[in-house]
């Protein structure tokens, strides 16, 4: 099945590894918005295929923190969580991104999202980074990817 994403790149040399990946949906930018900070939505369509959500708790004000428990299918909960550094409905949401039980190689990173308004749609940018090693990038690239095409199923479930 094709993927909502539009692009995905890994870039810089060894020294600066960073996610940046861009999808389109076909809703405003406040649904997408909404979607990115309601409990109710998040756990519809965060993680990748195969985890569900089931905590999610937010207080969203820059300086504000979140965590979510993660759970794959045949797995323990596990967490991650992270503060905000900048919230501006709807255009853009910023956060720091940490494992609570981190793996050797995972350090916390920033995780951007800006929502551009394009004819009825919204055109969603993601960055992410920066990682510490190649195979942790991998993950996330291959976890935000999955995320995308349930965020898409959800919106276009809505419509």
């Amino acid at each position: 099945m094709q993927g909502p994403w539009e692009s995905g790149t890994v870039e810089g040399a060894p020294d600066r590894l960073a996610l940046e990946l861009t999808c389109s949906l076909g809703a405003p930018r406040d649904r997408i918005f909404r979607a990115m900070t309601e409990p109710s939505a998040l756990s519809k369509w965060w993680g990748p295929s195969g985890f569900t959500t089931p905590e999610i708790e937010l207080d969203l004000h820059v300086g504000g923190g979140y965590r979510f428990g993660m759970q794959p299918s045949d797995g323990e909960l596990f967490h991650l969580a992270g503060e905000f550094i900048d919230i501006d409905p709807p255009s853009v949401l910023a956060y720091t991104f940490r494992w609570e039980e981190p793996d050797p190689d995972d350090q916390e990173t920033l995780v951007r999202l800006s929502l551009h308004a394009i004819e009825g749609a919204t055109h969603m940018a993601l960055s992410q980074g920066e990682f510490a090693t190649q195979a942790r990038l991998t993950l996330h690239t291959n976890g935000w990817m999955d995320s995308f095409v349930k965020l898409r199923q959800l919106i276009e479930a809505d419509a």
